[in-house]
């Protein structure tokens, strides 16, 4: 988790780690491949291959269904979403997200939390080995945000992948294995808390209390 003050630099160290800016100084190398030395074709490729995207706001398509918002990322690549392997994967995900009975309903029959789900749904589809989240909790109340964060904690243990996440909120970062802390466009303390069943925030609260931060 990438955690820190309004300003401090959370959602661009995000963008570069995702590729989706380079940067002036420095390297980002995802999977072997440095991201500043690639051409934008390639790139995006990368991008689209290898990575997903949860963001504040949902961006769902308002006249797509819950399946077809879903497997938009197989369409925008020119393959159809409905047919064999990946119908198969379009399902799998929506119930990940335990959104199972509402494939057919369109975002404006859902709540807002059962929308980022599906945000978060069109994210998974693709097995990204990396998925970046963007302060996916912020517009969602405590108990939505929390079942939001454990759809993510599912992904991360039962897909195996690895999930950036930036946030405000230390009981959203609580499910981190570590959280870096950001001010001023530096880190400025990395914290271990391990991969734990127990995502309590009392560790992480009482460690940044004696840092100052």
């Amino acid at each position: 988790a990438i955690m820190g003050p309004s300003g401090s630099g959370k959602s661009t160290l995000l963008q570069l780690l995702g590729g989706l800016d380079r940067p002036s100084s420095g390297e980002v190398v995802l999977e072997g491949a440095t991201i500043s030395q690639l051409s934008d074709e390639q790139a995006t490729r990368l991008r689209r291959d290898r990575t997903g995207f949860v963001f504040q706001f949902f961006n769902l398509i308002p006249l797509l269904d819950v399946t077809e918002n879903v497997g938009l990322p197989f369409t925008i690549a020119g393959h159809d979403p409905g047919n064999g392997d990946l119908a198969a994967r379009v399902r799998d995900v929506i119930g990940l997200v335990d959104l199972a009975g509402k494939q057919h309903h369109r975002p404006d029959q859902l709540s807002a939390g059962e929308q980022q789900r599906v945000a978060i749904a069109r994210a998974l589809v693709t097995r990204p080995a990396l998925l970046f989240a963007d302060e996916p909790t912020g517009n969602l109340d405590y108990t939505t945000g929390s079942e939001i964060l454990d759809a993510l904690w599912r992904s991360c243990v039962e897909r195996g992948q690895t999930i950036v996440l930036v946030t405000h909120d230390s009981k959203a970062a609580a499910y981190a294995d570590r959280v870096c802390f950001v001010q001023d466009g530096r880190i400025l303390e990395e914290i271990p808390l391990g991969r734990r069943e127990d995502h309590s925030a009392t560790p992480l609260i009482s460690r940044l209390a004696q840092l100052g931060l």
